[in-house]
C-alpha cells in the first residue's frame, strides 16, 4: 500500500489553501527546477538559493536548468499580468503536470519558494527520502506591507554575519522589513564619515559586569561598530531576501554615546563617559540650531547608504532633567513660543522630521511624545509600544492622521523572558509567552474600518540590554517569531491559537535543520511537587501550551520517545531522579528534558523562580558569571529590592539553612531611584530570614563579606534560631545595605533538618 502524502504544515498559514482529495507529486534527488517569465536573472538567483535550502535542511539534490527544461518538476514563472492578488502575492499549483509557482514579481515568486520549501519539509520528514506533495493549489499574499523586527546593535553589538544570519531567517518566516538599531547611549555603531569621533569613541564603553566576560578582561573596552561598506553589504544582501533595512538614529534621547564623543551635542557642555548602565539616561542633545545641523549631517550619510523609503528617528524616553534645568534651553522653549518640554521635543523632531521629507524619505518614531499629550508630524509612521490601556496611544495616532505599526511591549518585546521555569533565560519582566504573542491585538480594541486600514503592520522588538551573545539573540526571537509572522501574514480569519500549534513541530524541525537555537520554554515540562499522604512525593508535569506527549524516566536516564507517556500525577515514595521530555505523536523532541530530583531536601528547598517577590510584581531574570564548570546560571530578582517570600515554607524540625547567592553589578541606571536601602549590621550587610512578615521574628542572619569577595555564586550556611512549634511559616528573605552598590541575587534556599 502506497504511503499516503502529508498534510499540509506552512507557516505563516497562506490567504487560502486548496488541497486536492486525493493525488501527490514525489520530489526527489534530481529533480529539475526550471525559471520562465520576466526578472529571469533575478527568479534564477532566487530558484538556486531554493534548492541549496533544500539540499541544506531536507537533503534532496534538486537541478536548475539553466535553460527551458522540457518536463521541470518545479516551475518558478514571472508574469506581471497574472491574476495574483499583490506584487509579494503567488501562486502554487501541485497536479500531475509538476508544481509551478505563479506571481506578478520577483519577491512574490521569492515568498512562493519558501512556501514550497516547507511543503517539502513535511511533519516527519525523512533527510534524502523523496517528498510527496499533495495535488491542490495555494493563492497567498500578505496581510500588511510591514513585518518587521527589530534589531539592537546599540547596547549589544552583533558580527555582520550575524546580522546576515538573522536576515536569512526572517525572510524565511516572511518578515520584509529589519529595523536597525544603530545608535544608543551605550554605542554609537554606524561609521560616519564628516563625524569620526562618534565610532572613534562613541563606539567604546568601559567593561562593566559582564561586558568583561566578552572582552576578556576589565580592563578591555567592549567596542564594535559597522563601517559603510559593512553597511552597504548587509542592505544588498537583505534587498536579495526582500528585506528592507530601516535605519534608527535615535533622537534627541538614547544619544549619550554621541554626546561622548562631542560634548558641545549636550546641554551641560561636559564629556559624559559611554553609558555602561541599562535604562533611560537624562544626557539628550542641545535642541538649537547647530545640533540640527549635526543631524542633518548624520542623516545625509545615512540616507546614501540606506535606500529604504523609510528612516527612523526614535523620539523615546526623552528624560528631560536635563533640559529643565538648562536656561539655555528654558530660553529656547520660550523663544519659540512652546508650553513645555514635550513641545520643544516636537519642535525638535519636526525639524528632523522636515529635512527627511525634502529628500523624498518617510520618517518613522515611537508613541512617546503623543504619550505626553505632544504631537509629531503628520508624515510620520508611528511605532506604537504602549500597548496598556486597550491601545489607546495608537488609536490616538490614527485619529492624529498617521500610519501605526503594532509593536505592544506586553507582547511582542522579545527580549522578555518567555516562562517562569528555573531554567528560562534572562530577560525583562513580565513573561511574554509564545501565546500572549500569538493573540497580540493587532488592530485596537474600538478602531473603525477606516481607523484600521491606518494601521500597516507589525514588528517584533529584540532590545539587546540581556542579550549579549547571537545565542540570546535566537533563543529570543525563536519561536515567538513565527507568531509574529503569523500576525503579519496571514488573514485574520484564518487567527487559530490550535491550529497554529498543530503546525509549530513542523516549524520547529525547520529551525533545527537551519541550526537556529531555538527556546523549547513553551512546550517544556515544569514539575509541581507535594508531599503525598504516604510520606512520599507527589508530582505533577505540565507545560505551558498544554500540547505534546511528556515522557519521563525515574532512573535519571534520558527521556526518549519510547518512555512512559505521563498520564496524570505521579506518586513516588522514595528518592528518584524524575526526567521528562516532550514529545509530538511521531517522536519529535518538543522540548528537550527537565530534571527534578527527588529526596529529603526537595520540599525544604526553593530556587528564586518558585520564590515571590516582597513588592509583588514580577522579578526580572539576571544572568550571574559563568562558572568553572556548568550552565550559567539565571536569577529571578526585583531589580532594586533584593526580597524574596517563601509561602507557607514547610519548617518542620529545620535546624539548618544554606542559601545559595551572587552579587550582581549595579547596571540599571534610572532605576536606582526606587532602590530599597535595609540597615545592615556589617560593612558588606547580611541575608536575613524573618518568620511570618519581613519584620517578624528573625530566624537567621547570614554575613555577606565572603560572598561579597567573590565574582561568581557563593554558598552561605547557617543555624536557624527556630521557634518550638515552628511548622509552616510564612518566610521573607533579604539581603540588606544599598543594592545600588551591588544587587544581591539569590539562586536557591535549601533547609535541612
Amino acid at each position: 500500500m502506497a504511503t499516503p502524502a502529508p498534510a499540509w504544515s506552512l507557516l505563516p498559514l497562506p490567504a487560502k489553501v486548496s488541497p486536492a482529495a486525493s493525488g501527490a507529486n514525489e520530489i526527489g534527488d534530481g529533480a529539475v527546477v526550471s525559471v520562465r517569465g520576466e526578472d529571469r536573472q533575478q527568479v534564477l538567483s532566487i530558484a538556486e538559493r531554493f534548492v541549496q535550502r533544500v539540499s541544506d535542511t531536507n537533503g534532496l539534490h534538486l537541478h536548475v536548468a539553466t535553460k527551458d527544461a522540457a518536463h521541470p518538476a518545479i516551475t518558478f514563472d514571472v508574469n506581471p499580468h497574472t491574476d495574483i492578488a499583490d506584487d509579494a502575492g503567488y501562486r502554487i499549483t501541485v497536479n500531475d503536470a509538476g508544481i509551478v509557482i505563479t506571481a506578478r514579481t520577483s519577491r512574490g515568486a521569492f515568498y512562493g519558494s519558501v512556501t514550497l520549501w516547507q511543503l517539502l519539509t513535511p511533519p516527519g520528514w525523512t533527510r534524502g527520502a523523496p517528498v510527496k506533495v499533495t495535488y491542490g493549489v495555494i493563492d497567498d499574499h500578505p496581510r500588511f506591507a510591514w513585518r518587521a523586527l527589530l534589531l539592537d546593535s546599540g547596547r549589544h553589538f552583533q558580527r555582520v554575519a550575524q546580522i546576515k544570519q538573522l536576515i536569512d531567517w526572517m525572510s524565511l518566516n516572511k518578515l520584509n522589513v529589519l529595523l536597525w538599531h544603530l545608535t544608543e547611549d551605550q554605542g554609537w555603531r554606524l561609521e560616519i564619515t564628516k563625524y569620526p569621533e562618534l565610532t572613534k569613541i562613541g563606539a567604546c564603553r568601559k567593561a562593566v559586569g559582564l561586558d568583561s566576560e566578552l572582552t576578556g578582561s576589565p580592563d578591555l573596552p567592549y567596542c564594535g561598530f559597522y563601517t559603510q561598506a559593512e553597511v552597504r553589504d548587509i542592505v544588498r544582501y537583505a534587498a536579495e531576501r526582500y528585506v528592507d533595512v530601516v535605519p534608527e538614529i535615535d533622537l534627541p534621547g538614547h544619544s549619550q554615546a554621541a554626546i561622548a564623543a562631542y560634548p558641545w551635542l549636550g546641554v551641560t557642555g561636559k564629556r559624559p563617559a559611554v553609558w555602561t548602565d541599562w535604562g533611560v539616561s537624562p544626557w539628550l542633545l542641545k535642541p538649537n540650531e547647530k545640533t540640527l545641523q549635526f543631524v542633518d549631517d548624520v542623516l545625509d550619510e545615512v540616507m546614501r547608504l540606506f535606500p529604504s523609503r523609510y528612516i527612523s528617528i526614535g523620539g523615546d524616553e526623552a528624560d528631560k532633567q536635563q533640559w529643565n534645568a538648562s536656561p539655555e534651553v528654558r530660553a529656547q522653549m520660550h523663544k519659540l513660543g512652546v508650553a513645555n518640554m514635550d513641545q520643544l521635543q516636537s519642535w525638535f523632531t519636526n525639524q528632523v522630521a522636515a529635512h527627511l521629507i525634502q529628500h523624498g524619505r518617510r520618517p518613522v518614531g515611537w508613541d512617546d511624545e503623543l504619550v505626553a499629550g505632544a504631537t509629531l508630524p503628520t508624515p510620520e509612521v508611528v511605532m506604537s509600544w504602549h500597548g496598556n490601556d486597550n491601545e489607546r496611544v495608537a488609536i490616538a495616532a490614527i485619529q492624529q492622521g498617521h500610519d501605526v505599526v503594532m509593536t505592544p511591549q506586553e507582547s511582542l518585546y522579545f527580549d522578555h523572558y518567555q516562562s517562569n521555569l528555573p531554567d528560562e533565560w534572562q530577560g525583562p519582566p513580565p513573561a511574554a509567552t509564545l501565546r500572549q504573542t500569538y493573540d497580540t491585538a493587532v488592530i485596537p480594541n474600538g478602531a473603525n474600518a477606516a481607523e484600521a486600514k491606518r494601521i500597516i503592520g507589525v514588528q517584533g522588538g529584540l532590545w539587546t540590554e540581556q542579550m549579549p551573545t547571537f545565542a540570546h539573540d535566537q533563543h529570543a526571537v525563536f519561536p515567538r517569531i513565527a507568531a509574529l509572522s503569523e500576525l503579519g501574514w496571514s488573514p485574520a480569519s484564518a487567527h487559530d491559537w490550535n491550529d497554529f500549534l498543530q503546525r509549530m513541530p513542523a516549524e520547529l524541525a525547520r529551525y533545527r535543520a537551519l541550526g537556529i537555537d531555538y527556546a523549547d520554554s513553551a512546550f517544556a515540562p515544569a514539575f509541581h511537587v507535594t508531599a503525598s499522604t504516604n510520606g512520599g512525593f507527589r508530582i505533577e508535569l505540565s507545560n505551558q501550551v498544554a500540547a505534546g506527549t511528556m515522557r519521563y524516566t525515574t532512573d535519571g536516564s534520558e527521556p526518549t520517545n519510547r518512555s512512559t507517556p505521563y498520564a496524570g500525577p505521579l506518586t513516588l515514595s522514595g528518592k528518584a531522579t524524575l526526567r521528562a521530555a516532550t514529545f509530538t505523536p511521531d517522536g519529535f523532541e518538543l522540548a528537550a528534558s527537565r530534571t527534578q530530583v527527588l529526596d529529603e531536601n526537595t520540599l525544604l528547598s526553593r530556587d528564586s523562580s518558585a520564590l515571590a517577590t516582597c513588592s509583588h510584581q514580577p522579578p526580572s531574570r539576571l544572568e550571574g558569571a559563568k562558572p568553572a564548570q556548568g550552565m550559567r546560571p539565571i536569577y529571578a530578582v526585583d531589580i532594586g529590592n533584593a526580597c524574596w517570600l517563601w509561602p507557607q515554607a514547610p519548617l518542620n524540625d529545620a535546624k539548618h539553612v544554606a542559601i545559595n547567592v551572587e552579587r550582581i553589578t549595579w547596571r540599571f541606571g534610572d532605576e536606582a531611584k526606587d532602590a530599597v536601602v535595609r540597615s545592615k549590621s556589617s560593612a558588606a550587610g547580611e541575608i536575613e530570614i524573618h518568620a511570618d512578615t519581613c519584620t517578624g521574628p528573625l530566624l537567621a542572619s547570614l554575613p555577606l563579606q565572603g560572598a561579597a569577595a567573590m565574582k561568581a555564586q557563593t554558598k552561605l550556611e547557617a543555624t536557624l534560631a527556630m521557634p518550638a512549634g515552628a511548622g509552616v511559616r510564612n518566610l521573607c528573605v533579604f539581603a540588606t545595605g544599598d543594592p545600588r552598590n551591588g544587587q544581591w541575587a539569590l539562586a536557591r534556599i535549601t533547609f535541612s533538618k
